[in-house]
């Protein structure tokens, strides 16, 4: 069975490095924030600084969410010497294994000044939490919606 050529296109695009089934359309693919706490400027750029010395250092790491019309995928890739593959996870998250999802807004900056979104899924057996980069409550809301219509629509 080969691969599509709208799905090799896409394939290109994902970062992830999923490769999509026959038939399956890419809703999102979400990467997770992992060097700053929050999207407040100070955290960010402290952030920033420190994927810079894990750079120099030759570390890579990334973290994705991709939800597609038929099943949500959790990615965690790991590489050393900026190019050796060290680690690589990836999960299916099971429709019946999640309990809930949401998505929380939090205040970082003394408070009030700045927001972060953070999109979460707990299951069975974990909780995921991302951090959603550049979004409003209204993108924060987007992401909620598309997981849980990935993950309603394999039970109908």
């Amino acid at each position: 069975m080969g691969i599509s050529e709208h799905n090799r296109k896409i394939m290109a695009l994902l970062k992830s490095g999923i490769i999509l089934e026959e038939n399956e359309k890419l809703i999102m693919e979400l990467e997770a924030e992992l060097w700053a706490e929050s999207s407040n400027p100070i955290a960010r750029a402290i952030g920033f600084i420190i994927k810079i010395i894990y750079f120099i250092l030759g570390i890579r790491l990334h973290g994705y969410l991709v939800i597609t019309d038929k099943r949500v995928i959790e990615v965690r890739d790991a590489k050393a010497c900026w190019i050796f593959n060290t680690s690589k996870e990836v999960k299916y998250v099971l429709p019946a294994s999640v309990k809930e999802a949401g998505y929380l807004k939090r205040a970082t900056f003394c408070g009030c000044f700045c927001h972060s979104y953070y999109f979460y899924y707990e299951a069975w057996t974990q909780r995921t939490a991302i951090q959603l980069k550049g979004v409003d409550e209204q993108g924060a809301k987007a992401v909620v919606d598309a997981f849980y219509n990935a993950i309603c629509a394999p039970q109908q």
